[in-house]
């Protein structure tokens, strides 16, 4: 019986990892502060403040949770952490447009293609994602 040759996880993808992770509990926390900023919006901004603030904080959790599969070198995780992302820079460009975070959703913004950039443009993390699945040895069924 031949054990599986262990695959060194690059460089590149364990910073994205740790991007990923810092990122998540900071869009989480973005998304509080985007939605404690209700209370300084005109009255008809209020709703969908809440809303880009709830889904930045739901967007945050979900990013975290991709992480860990991520370190895992799932290649689903990765297409779902780019969607969480994508989405996290649209609700941060409307979290700008309707409150007075500028300069920290504009870090956030930075921070979230960065993540993408690091997933996806190394050479060595696109082959690590798409490496082929480990067989499991055959094992005789009593």
């Amino acid at each position: 019986m031949t054990t599986p040759a262990k695959v060194r996880r690059p460089v590149a993808v364990t910073v994205a990892i740790m991007l990923v992770y810092i990122g998540g509990l900071l869009n989480t926390a973005l998304g509080v502060l985007v939605l404690l900023s209700r209370y300084e919006v005109s009255a008809d901004l209020v709703l969908p403040v809440s809303l880009v603030g709830a889904a930045t904080i739901l967007l945050g959790l979900l990013t975290i949770a991709g992480g860990s599969a991520l370190s895992r070198g799932s290649r689903l995780a990765r297409i779902l952490l780019t969607a969480y992302l994508s989405v996290l820079v649209v609700l941060q460009a409307a979290a700008m447009a309707l409150t007075e975070l500028d300069a920290t959703l504009a870090a956030a913004l930075v921070a979230a293609l960065a993540v993408i950039a690091a997933l996806w443009i190394p050479g060595n993390a696109r082959r690590y994602f798409t490496r082929p699945p480990v067989e499991a040895p055959a094992t005789p069924v009593i």
